[in-house]
């Protein structure tokens, strides 16, 4: 068993520094030196798997092990786009490396053939961030729970047609800067009145506040007890689409595969069963997901996929490159709006319904999908990009 990870100091050249200029004028050295040192396993290279090596490689992480089985097939091709179109029947790893690479030949890329089920436990302890992309249940829950031990940070996504989502474990203590606008306070001796009294905010400046966040895991977000008052109480606030995670993770792993386009009206019918089997089991509406959910759940759509590899990237990127101490933090401070925002625990897409879910992590170690705030925004055109930004998510790369 690998006990701890050896890294060495991470030092930036003067060729990286000048690859990486912007990005260290934008969050500082000290972080793009911890993103330099940083390795991260991305398993799973569809479309949204293609997004998210992408970002990573571009940010600057030391190196990157693309893991996946599976063969390049005409489906794939149309999603991902480090495959060649003429890489149709090699192995979806090796056929997207030479691509992948040549977006920053300082980067590590790795492939690697082998299925991510075989690997043993050894395996996943040797990086510092694991990214799953279109694994089975069994196996997320297996990795998170395996990592979190070893304060090793995991990340979990997928994209369903017009749905995505993405999950990530920091650990029970995850510690944070947020910057708030300083509050002055009112001298004693002032005789302005009642007004002068009051405490103000300054907009023209900022503090850094140090705080602390507890992420649960991956399997306790999937079994929440919804016959508890509290999880009743949340139903309202919970989107539609954890729901349907649930039905889409089971229809993989009853049937080894995803909803096949191919195969629209069998899998329709699966889906409609599996559905209401999955409601009935979390005793919860048998109405919380109508029949629509199933013509918007087939094949990946690559604006998805581009949104989805956004946020998952630049979450890999957050945890892996900024520091928690104060001084360390002073790059952030305009990053972008101005402002820096805590890891995001839990995030979905649902392009159809036009809406966006948001879970930060909190305080609490209760399932934090009850805690969702809705943003409603159109993902094809410029509104994106503002709807994103006022929650804290920037495409920077």
């Amino acid at each position: 068993m690998i006990d701890t990870i050896e890294k060495e100091d991470p030092v930036i050249s003067e060729e990286e520094a000048a690859q990486y200029d912007r990005q260290i004028r934008l969050w500082g050295l000290d972080a793009q030196k911890r993103l330099r040192g940083s390795r991260v396993l991305l398993a799973g290279l569809g479309g949204l798997g293609a997004e998210v090596a992408k970002n990573l490689i571009l940010a600057g992480v030391k190196g990157l092990t693309l893991l996946d089985h599976e063969q390049v097939s005409e489906e794939s091709c149309r999603a991902q786009f480090l495959v060649p179109v003429t890489a149709q029947g090699q192995n979806r790893a090796k056929a997207s490396l030479e691509r992948a690479q040549n977006l920053n030949p300082m980067v590590e890329v790795h492939a690697d053939p082998d299925r991510v089920e075989d690997k043993p436990d050894d395996f996943f302890l040797q990086f510092d961030a694991v990214c799953l992309i279109g694994c089975s249940r069994d196996l997320m829950v297996r990795v998170d729970q395996l990592c979190s031990q070893r304060n090793i940070k995991v990340f979990c996504g997928d994209v369903y047609g017009y749905y995505g989502y993405m999950f990530c474990n920091l650990g029970q203590e995850h510690n944070y800067v947020e910057e708030k606008l300083k509050v002055v306070k009112p001298t004693r001796d002032s005789n302005d009145g009642p007004e002068a009294k009051k405490a103000k905010v300054d907009l023209n400046e900022t503090t850094m506040v140090k705080k602390t966040a507890s992420f649960c895991t991956l399997k306790e977000a999937l079994e929440v007890d919804w016959t508890s008052e509290k999880a009743k109480a949340g139903l309202k606030r919970t989107p539609v689409d954890y729901f349907l995670l649930h039905v889409l993770l089971k229809f993989r792993r009853d049937e080894g595969r995803d909803p096949d386009p191919q195969s629209f009206s069998g899998d329709g019918q699966l889906l409609r069963q599996i559905r209401d089997d999955v409601l009935e089991a979390l005793a919860v509406r048998s109405d919380l997901l109508n029949d629509d959910f199933i013509s918007y759940c087939f094949s990946e759509m690559s604006p998805v996929c581009a949104v989805m590899g956004g946020v998952l990237g630049q979450e890999v990127v957050k945890a892996t490159a900024w520091s928690t101490t104060l001084d360390q933090t002073k790059h952030l401070s305009n990053l972008c709006t101005g402002r820096f925002y805590a890891q995001i625990q839990v995030f979905f897409l649902s392009v159809f319904h036009q809406i966006i879910y948001i879970s930060s992590c909190s305080t609490s170690h209760e399932m934090h999908l009850l805690y969702l705030l809705p943003l409603s925004f159109n993902p094809f055109s410029q509104r994106i990009k503002n709807s994103l930004e006022k929650i804290g998510i920037f495409f920077f790369f």
